[in-house]
């Protein structure tokens, strides 16, 4: 069984911002030499978010709309911790923290369509991805 795993760190601008990462897994993926196996892909950090969808014109700004409609930045409990973030956590648990994919032949065996994003909810400051092949 072989394993490789590599980080990748973002540093974004605004406080959300989604990123189609599906070029660096699959990069990850053919570095590994595993022919059958999985990828894990994790956010390291509780309020960003790895998603499968697909990457058509205006879905990434409708998910947007949707998640701050669902968890819109307000005045939460947590926030008397002296944090603000309360709504980013909800947006996490909204799309999940991590997917699992499966590889075949050497490559990442997706839909056609099917795209991986990286989601940050409270961003400004570096967060971790964490991208780890398991297989053969």
């Amino acid at each position: 069984m072989k394993f490789l795993t590599r980080y990748r760190t973002f540093h974004t601008n605004r406080k959300r911002e989604y990123f189609n990462i599906t070029e660096d897994v699959a990069d990850v993926v053919a570095e590994s030499g595993v022919s059958e196996g999985m990828v894990l892909v994790s956010a390291m950090h509780i309020t960003a978010g790895v998603w499968i969808n697909d990457a058509e014109q205006g879905l990434l700004q409708d998910i947007d709309e949707w998640l701050e409609k669902l968890a819109p930045f307000a005045d939460y409990q947590h926030h008397r911790t002296g944090e603000t973030n309360g709504d980013a956590h909800l947006k996490n648990l909204l799309v999940h923290h991590q997917v699992i994919l499966p590889i075949t032949n050497g490559s990442l065996d997706m839909g056609p369509w099917q795209q991986v994003y990286y989601a940050e909810f409270d961003g400004m400051r570096p967060k971790r991805l964490i991208i780890k092949v398991m297989g053969e």
